[in-house]
């Protein structure tokens, strides 16, 4: 018999493996470690709240515990305060990143196709993305007064600048291989950055599109804070009036409010968005 005889013969393609069983609670644990980490990780951060308050670092009229915190933002829920001032800010947000993405995406697009205006354009759009969005308010407010205009403002020259960027890199670091495919099956100018450039840069422009949507959350948060309209109770101006008012529970519970709708939009948005890119390319989720 031959030596290599008593080897498993390689499966024909199309065919599934037998003798293989799946460990029917390996998704269940999946999921509990997925949920188990974050929730640890929020058990931890209310005990080291907690032990700050319990060490006197501060009085509690300036720093309270957890718990009267919490009972405030129950209550701001219960209430209907959060969801109003969300609908406002969130509104505000997604069109600012709506305007930031179209922005973004074109000048990312012109600078990765035109030598010119990439050496033109690619030092000044590094110094845009370092800029903190609160130095644009003076100007924003000569400009456009205070009122929505300035805070969209605001918001598209915090954004836009990083989705440029990211789409840029991304497109830097595609396969000089797949252009030369695409090139030879006949694709040509802007249909080949379609079609193979711009796919192959598609995980790379989601991360500036990240980045790009956390800067504009910033530069919102930082609007509403120095531009707040009374006919507009944004979750901004809700903050603002905490701290005129020197209510620390009330300006502790809109900050979660603030963290939590940051968190669930990475999850349930870019999230999800980056868990189908990953599927689609075969990549496992196991690192």
């Amino acid at each position: 018999m031959h030596p290599l005889a008593t080897l498993p013969k390689t499966p024909e393609p199309g065919r599934r493996l037998t003798g293989v069983t799946a460990d029917p609670e390996a998704p269940v644990a999946s999921r509990w470690s997925s949920w188990s980490a974050p929730l640890v990780a929020i058990a931890v951060g209310l005990l080291l709240w907690q032990a700050v308050v319990w060490s006197a670092w501060k009085p509690e009229w300036v720093l309270p515990g957890p718990r009267p915190v919490m009972l405030r933002l129950w209550s701001e829920l219960r209430s209907g305060e959060v969801f109003a001032a969300a609908r406002i800010t969130l509104g505000r947000a997604a069109l600012g990143f709506v305007i930031a993405v179209l922005c973004g995406t074109s000048l990312g697009i012109a600078m990765s196709k035109l030598r010119f205006v990439r050496n033109a354009l690619s030092g000044v759009i590094a110094g845009l993305q370092t800029m903190p969005s609160v130095v644009w308010f003076p100007l924003a407010i000569l400009l456009f007064q205070l009122g929505e205009t300035g805070i969209q403002f605001v918001i598209v020259l915090g954004a836009a600048p990083s989705i440029a960027v990211g789409l840029v890199s991304a497109v830097d670091h595609v396969p000089p291989l797949l252009e030369r495919v695409g090139r030879t099956m006949g694709a040509r100018g802007f249909t080949l950055f379609r079609r193979v450039v711009f796919p192959a840069a598609l995980p790379g422009y989601v991360a500036g599109l990240k980045q790009g949507w956390a800067f504009s959350w910033r530069s919102l948060m930082a609007g509403e804070l120095m531009v707040f309209m009374a006919d507009k109770p944004s979750i901004g101006a809700r903050l603002h009036f905490a701290r005129e008012l020197s209510d620390a529970e009330g300006l502790l519970a809109w900050m979660i409010v603030v963290l939590s709708i940051g968190i669930v939009v990475d999850l349930a948005v870019f999230g999800r968005i980056e868990h189908s890119l990953r599927a689609r390319r075969g990549l496992s989720e196991e690192r």
